[in-house]
């Protein structure tokens, strides 16, 4: 048979009854000639509530009993599918990540997936289970234990087992019904796309929009793995979501494929600091050994041979970022006269492969913002994105302008 996985988020399976609807949703591609394996995510809010208990009793916890804790939602949630399967004469059965097993390192609520052994879940398969739900988020260490992917982690195991078992599709079932040119709830000209490129998604996934985990796109891109994004609550039809696909699958599009934008964001600045050689170095260096996610980099060099550094990070980071400083500078590392701390700021990116053969797209978007009279603080780009950092207040004028400039409502 062939294998078709299929991938339910947690408001999909937030309810019995919603179990029931994916349940239904599954036996009609077992009829289709289908087996299938089902990555499911623990019911909505259960994670959340996990986490909470877990930092109730321990607020230093152990990364261990962490991840033995916040798994337990997507094992409830397997079993219920798996039983309700069962009910409507569909042989399933659920399955740990251990079980699998989906062996992963050893870095617990972080972890990474580095191999799933197909035998266990074919060898059942061959005896007549038409149905694998397996608990999303979740693998084993060499060392035995339970582990987790980090949050949103049940799309890269989803993403994970269609590459592992060659599956013909890998389907994300979720609230939303596809990828959108920019979130709807900004500007109700948002359009749902058919189709967008590995590239556009990884670059919108990484810079704030929340349809899919970056790291599952990732995997999708280096395995080929035919990804489809839809809704749990709509019919599907044939042309159903969105395809993320290859860019040459896609046939013609739009310079720009969608808006993204990150509200939470910071920006700081080192002031007076030495323009040596090694000083970048010096001030990143800390911040990555100290975990701090750092974004946009601009250098300022003044007379005198100093320099003021800006760079943006997550606006959860700011402290630990000003700790590290503090702390390399004690040690004698870097010098510098302070260190200026932006809260209030948000970061509005466009994207899209046609960047590469459009010429003017960076001065269409700093022309839009000009014109709305919005301040671009810092500028970064790449081969298919440009981003800017600007006041937090001017976010969504930023992301509807640029939706209209770029004339996003409308198909290539």
């Amino acid at each position: 048979m062939p294998i078709l996985v299929m991938k339910f988020g947690g408001t999909s399976v937030a309810t019995l009854d919603r179990i029931r609807r994916a349940a239904k949703r599954v036996g009609r591609e077992v009829a289709n000639g289908y087996d299938v394996i089902v990555i499911v995510s623990a019911m909505a809010g259960r994670t959340n509530e996990l986490v909470g208990w877990v930092e109730e009793t321990s607020p230093l916890f152990d990364a261990r009993e962490y991840d033995a804790v916040v798994s337990s939602g997507e094992n409830v949630t397997a079993g219920l599918m798996a039983l309700t399967l069962q009910e409507m004469d569909v042989p399933a059965r659920s399955w740990q990540g251990w079980q699998v097993p989906l062996k992963t390192t050893s870095a617990h609520a972080s972890a990474r997936i580095e191999e799933i052994p197909p035998e266990n879940i074919l060898a059942k398969f061959a005896e007549g289970m038409r149905v694998a739900v397996v608990a999303g988020f979740q693998g084993v260490s060499p060392e035995g234990r339970i582990t987790t992917l980090g949050r949103g982690g049940s799309d890269t195991t989803a993403v994970a087992f269609a590459a592992a078992f060659g599956a013909e599709r890998c389907d994300i079932y979720t609230d939303v019904d596809g990828v959108y040119t920019t979130d709807p709830r900004i500007t109700s000209k948002a359009r749902k796309l058919d189709r967008i490129a590995f590239e556009e998604m990884l670059e919108l996934a990484s810079l704030g929009a929340k349809v899919l985990q970056t790291r599952s796109v990732e995997l999708a891109m280096r395995y080929n793995v035919k990804l489809r994004v839809l809704s749990s609550f709509e019919e599907p039809g044939e042309e159903a979501g969105t395809l993320v696909c290859p860019e040459e699958d896609i046939v013609e599009s739009n310079a720009v494929a969608g808006v993204a934008y990150s509200r939470d964001e910071a920006k700081l600045t080192l002031t007076d600091v030495e323009d040596r050689p090694g000083i970048a170095a010096a001030i990143f260096g800390p911040l990555a050994e100290a975990g701090v996610n750092v974004d946009m980099i601009v250098q300022n060099i003044s007379d005198g041979g100093m320099t003021d550094m800006t760079f943006s990070c997550p606006i959860a980071e700011v402290k630990r970022a000003q700790a590290a400083l503090a702390e390399a500078r004690e040690k004698g590392e870097i010098d510098f006269a302070g260190v200026v701390a932006d809260t209030d700021v948000a970061k509005v990116s466009i994207v899209g492969i046609g960047m590469r053969s459009h010429a003017g797209v960076a001065a269409r978007m700093f022309q839009t913002l000009r014109d709305e009279g919005i301040n671009i603080k810092v500028i970064t780009t790449s081969e298919i994105k440009v981003s800017v950092l600007i006041d937090r207040k001017y976010m969504e004028l930023a992301v509807q302008a640029l939706h209209d400039a770029f004339g996003l409502d409308r198909a290539a």
